[in-house]
């Protein structure tokens, strides 16, 4: 977790789903999130923890008005973290001191050659 508050990227996106709507037409979906997260605001268990809707919550629902499939949600989640894991990454190489300690390295066989999905 990076942050301890209300994850103001959170707020944004939020507001970014109900543009999105007003264009694409509501989505029950919307409406069950507003709910959970009303009640996770409310609830003891998540504010002593300081549990906070981040900016993955609402945007599953902005990639389904989109179009995307469900199975890309993963990947769409991902792209916009990739230039940070590269810039982690590359501290790594560069710095004496690290920032991150890895607990696993590949072992595993080195270049292999690609089979096609219906070779498989």
């Amino acid at each position: 977790r990076v942050y301890k508050n209300y994850d103001p990227r959170a707020k944004i996106i939020k507001q970014a789903a109900y543009d999105v709507f007003e264009v694409t037409g509501k989505n029950p979906l919307l409406d069950i999130a507003l709910k959970l997260e009303e009640v996770a605001l409310a609830d003891d268990y998540f504010v002593s923890r300081k549990l906070y809707p981040n900016v993955d919550f609402y945007s599953g629902l902005i990639y389904q008005a989109m179009g995307f499939p469900i199975e890309m949600f993963t990947v769409l989640f991902a792209i916009p973290r990739t230039a940070g894991w590269l810039a982690h990454w590359k501290e790594l190489l560069e710095q004496d001191q690290r920032i991150a300690r890895p607990r696993q390295l590949y072992t595993g066989s080195g270049a292999r050659d690609y089979v096609a999905m219906d070779a498989r």
